[in-house]
């Protein structure tokens, strides 16, 4: 791949399979920024419950999207001001994102500032939900990384703790959740490779992905 080129690869999958992971291992490879899209979603729930605007209450979430001073750079998260990166990963946020990530005001403008974050760093390695079907449908390369979610529960749990069979069911709900809501739902892209992580450490994924690049 040329280094005067803009890059962008898409990654998209459900939660704990291993995106952020291999996004950020393959980022690191190829001298590409990295963009973990599900942080920002997750930054704007922080913000929605440090402003104390319900979850359900889709006009106020809308009134409040636009004004959220938000930025995701180098694995810290800040929050109008504040750093946010442990907070947006506890459970009072983790509950409530899925929520805030389904408002299509909240969707709009986050997607409009990934597409900026792109041309800001002239390209990238972006991840999510709907990155190759929604933000950059012209991705160089559409991944959807996937795991079984009692593989999915148990790396969790080894990075945060809690029970595996109530972090697998979580995960089943949060799955279900962000592959039936209306807008910019969880799905494959029609040209995404799907990998599957399951039984296959970090570098064995990277490896993989890096042979399908011209």
């Amino acid at each position: 791949m040329s280094g005067d080129e803009r890059v962008v690869i898409a990654i998209d999958g459900p939660a704990g399979a291993g995106k952020s992971t291999v996004g950020r291992a393959l980022a690191r490879r190829l001298d590409l920024g990295y963009l973990d899209t599900g942080a920002m979603y997750r930054g704007m729930t922080f913000a929605a419950l440090r402003r104390g605007v319900v979850e359900g209450d889709l006009d106020e979430v809308a009134a409040m999207a636009p004004a959220v001073d938000l930025a995701v750079e180098d694995g810290t998260v800040t929050v109008d001001g504040v750093d946010a990166t442990s907070a947006i990963r506890g459970r009072e946020v983790t509950e409530a994102v899925s929520q805030i990530a389904a408002n299509p005001a909240v969707r709009r403008v986050l997607v409009d500032r990934q597409r900026d974050w792109v041309e800001r760093h002239g390209g990238g390695v972006v991840e999510g939900r709907d990155i190759g079907t929604v933000v950059f449908p012209d991705a160089d390369l559409k991944l959807y990384i996937t795991a079984s979610p009692r593989v999915r529960a148990e790396r969790r749990v080894r990075e945060l703790g809690g029970d595996v069979v109530e972090v697998e069911a979580s995960i089943i709900k949060r799955d279900r959740v962000d592959s039936s809501r209306t807008h910019s739902p969880l799905s494959e892209a029609d040209d995404a490779v799907v990998v599957d992580t399951t039984g296959m450490s970090i570098d064995e994924v990277v490896d993989h992905i890096m042979e399908m690049l011209p």
